[in-house]
């Protein structure tokens, strides 16, 4: 018997501002963006990301990435990410985004080895960036009470 048929994208857009749309007009339910956001997944079999809603499952095109950075605990290291799970910061992967210098790090490494891009929302990066103290090594983010140096590229942004 054969499986479900190949999922292929179906004009639902995660923009890299956080906004949804499709078919190019915005989807303006904040109730239905809330759970587009909570319902991202990566298929790591498949490569591509879906939005799953109950037992819905539709493949989505992303302008950078398919998870955002809400909130940053400085004094847990970790960060809570829009589809509500939260996990430990590396700072290492600390990277300016291409389009416009927002911050990204890399996330759900137990997903996929390399990990995922996932995109600082302004007031994510905001919390992180009050966590930042200048040190003789140089800039760097003070979590769990030890600071953590900032790389380069994003040190000098």
């Amino acid at each position: 018997m054969p499986g479900p048929p190949r999922l292929a994208p179906f004009g639902l857009v995660l923009h890299r501002d956080g906004r949804w749309t499709h078919e190019g007009a915005p989807i303006l339910n904040r109730k239905l963006r809330t759970a587009f956001d909570r319902g991202v997944r990566y298929l790591p079999e498949e490569g591509v990301y879906v939005v799953q809603l109950g037992r819905f499952r539709g493949q989505i095109e992303l302008e950078e990435a398919g998870f955002f950075v809400t909130g940053f605990d400085a004094a847990g290291g970790r960060v809570r990410l829009s589809d509500r799970s939260e996990e430990p910061l590396e700072v290492a992967s600390l990277r300016p985004s291409s389009h416009d210098g927002a911050w990204l790090c890399t996330v759900k490494r137990g997903l996929v080895p390399d990990g995922l891009p996932a995109r600082f929302f302004q007031a994510a990066q905001a919390e992180l960036l009050a966590a930042v103290e200048d040190t003789a090594e140089g800039p760097a983010v003070l979590m769990a009470g030890r600071p953590r140096p900032l790389p380069a590229r994003v040190a000098a942004g």
